[in-house]
């Protein structure tokens, strides 16, 4: 039994099966297929299209961790893919406020389909990883699924362009029904390899729509940190005081920058992506815009590696973020207002629900981290160190795909315990 891909074209990459044959076959059997197969297109046909959702995911993601006073952990991979998916149904000026605000391109569509596409080669089964020992190889899974109510109508063409671009399922359900939030809480735990085991917004009567992203990563480090190289050290949080914490130790050859401001290195995973580590000036917080993202990124890709002494702490952090503030202060007013024109989703259909629920785990042997958006739809002999860097301090992470630089998870960790 072949578990059915989040892209169900021709050229998907193959699945992995586990144990749970049986509960695989039902959820085939409540999915519905597609109107029509996800038709994957090649990277690099859009190259400003996707540099633009590249800014996109950025800005997101500073809009989301714009609370440095807590740990967060958030997707802005998950947030975009949620919004592109938003993006099919919007019209009038709600497409508008939506192309304007996020900079999405005419062809942004088939833009984040090459960019979803470049990721496929990693695909696999959350279910398959053992979280005490993550994969050599990353495994990073990509999911999108929309609810619709069985008795009612939702665009064709809505519809269409989810499944053409993003393969995602259609399952139709009776919200009235208690037992629909179960089957959408079953689908996210199994998409996530049950590291969220629930969806972030309730369902019910009046519920109209559901649509849902997950993301999840799984993967070893390129060097994996010695476990008798862990000891307590303090942490500096962000009142002045300090904490205890098991910080691990390691000399890494890495793309390395220290400028004024800011310091972070790029710690490399088994293949094809990376942690992105930035630690602020001390005194300062882990808080910055989309723009100044980029411009580190622009930085730091372009460093040369040196060996650097480094010293990290584990974390194991859980966050859960109401999308609606954060989209309101980019600029999405109307398109999470009661005036917004998605329509061609359903008539009269609004926003009544914006969230993301993400968790990660940073340990020895590498990083496992899962991401839930959902909105819902109403009416060796080491050479000498050439630097140090402890990140015993508030600080900013993402974990980074390689080739095309797109962040699938952000945060930062203001108390690592």
């Amino acid at each position: 039994m072949v578990r059915r891909c989040p892209w169900p074209s021709a050229g998907s990459a193959p699945t992995v099966g586990t144990s749970h044959e049986g509960e695989r076959m039902d959820h085939q059997r409540e999915q519905q297929p597609a109107p029509v197969d996800r038709v994957a297109i090649d990277g690099g046909r859009f190259p400003e299209a996707e540099d633009a959702l590249l800014r996109s995911s950025f800005g997101l993601g500073a809009a989301m961790t714009a609370d440095a006073a807590v740990d967060q952990v958030t997707s802005p991979l998950g947030a975009l893919h949620a919004l592109s998916l938003l993006r099919a149904g919007a019209g009038s000026t709600t497409a508008a406020e939506m192309d304007a605000v996020l900079g999405l391109p005419a062809e942004h569509h088939e833009a984040m389909n090459a960019l979803l596409a470049r990721m496929e080669s990693f695909d696999g089964d959350p279910g398959s990883v053992d979280e005490e020992d993550p994969p050599e190889k990353p495994l990073v899974h990509l999911a999108s699924a929309v609810f619709v109510p069985a008795a009612g109508t939702t665009g064709e063409r809505f519809l269409d362009t989810l499944a053409r671009h993003y393969g995602a399922g259609v399952h139709e359900v009776d919200f009235g029904d208690p037992s629909t939030a179960a089957r959408i809480d079953e689908w996210v735990s199994r998409e996530t390899g049950g590291r969220v085991g629930k969806a972030p917004l309730e369902v019910g009567a009046g519920t109209t729509l559901s649509l849902l992203t997950t993301v999840y990563f799984a993967a070893a480090w390129d060097e994996p940190f010695d476990p008798s190289g862990t000891f307590d050290q303090d942490f500096l949080l962000a009142d002045g005081s300090t904490v205890g914490v098991p910080m691990m130790h390691g000399t890494r050859t890495v793309r390395y920058v220290a400028v004024d401001g800011w310091s972070g290195l790029d710690l490399r995973y088994g293949q094809g992506f990376f942690l992105r580590l930035l630690l602020p000036a001390d005194g300062s917080p882990a808080r910055w815009t989309g723009q100044e993202f980029l411009d580190m990124a622009e930085l730091l890709d372009a460093a040369e590696v040196v060996r650097v002494d480094v010293a990290l702490p584990r974390w194991d952090h859980g966050f859960e973020l109401d999308l609606r503030e954060s989209l309101a202060a980019v600029g999405l007013s109307e398109s999470f207002g009661p005036d917004a024109d998605f329509h061609a989703i359903q008539p009269g259909s609004v926003v009544a629900g914006a969230a993301q629920v993400a968790t990660i785990t940073v340990a020895e042997k590498g990083t496992v981290a899962a991401a839930v958006t959902q909105f819902a739809m109403a009416t060796s002999a080491p050479m000498p160190p050439e630097a140090r860097i402890s990140f015993d301090r508030p600080f900013g992470y993402q974990i980074v795909h390689e080739e095309t630089g797109l962040p699938l998870f952000l945060g930062t960790v203001s108390d690592p315990r």
